[in-house]
């Protein structure tokens, strides 16, 4: 069994997930699925149809993050203390053909969110970076063609 590296809050975020499935969702869509049942004939009854849809993505969603914490292996990256990028990472980095500054922390895939500034170890990017120090650039190939980066701050909060 393979640990799936991730950061305490993105093990928070998926605890707090389980618990919401567990005790709020679960017992709502039962519900709904003993209120369609009263309706009557259940092969041409669309809300139990679609009840029973919702059940097995609550279902298959719980144990999919229950997968994700029996193998989680939670990284304190505040302890983290290092001059190079490793998992963790909050880094600044300027894109050299356009000057843009992106930050991005490098987190598990399970808890990636590129939106929020959250970029999974498994990214091209990431893979890229990994091992870098501040002032290093960075060549990565993207679906765009090639992008060139410059790493300007790197931190562990």
């Amino acid at each position: 069994m393979d640990a799936i590296p991730i950061t305490r809050r993105g093990y928070e975020k998926l605890q707090e997930e389980l618990t919401f499935l567990k005790t709020v969702e679960r017992p709502k869509v039962v519900e709904a699925i003993a209120a369609a049942r009263v309706l009557g004939d259940l092969s041409e009854n669309a809300e139990y149809h679609s009840a029973k849809d919702r059940q097995g993505l609550i279902e298959a969603r719980i144990i999919d993050i229950e997968g994700k914490i029996s193998k989680a292996s939670i990284i304190d990256v505040s302890k983290i203390v290092s001059n190079t990028i490793k998992f963790g990472a909050t880094i600044e980095l300027i894109d050299e053909s356009t000057g843009v500054i992106s930050k991005f922390q490098i987190v598990g895939s399970c808890e990636a969110d590129i939106q929020n500034g959250l970029l999974p170890i498994t990214s091209p990017l990431a893979r890229a970076l990994i091992g870098k120090a501040v002032g290093d650039v960075v060549e990565v190939r993207s679906p765009g063609g090639v992008r060139t980066y410059e790493i300007s701050a790197l931190k562990y909060v």
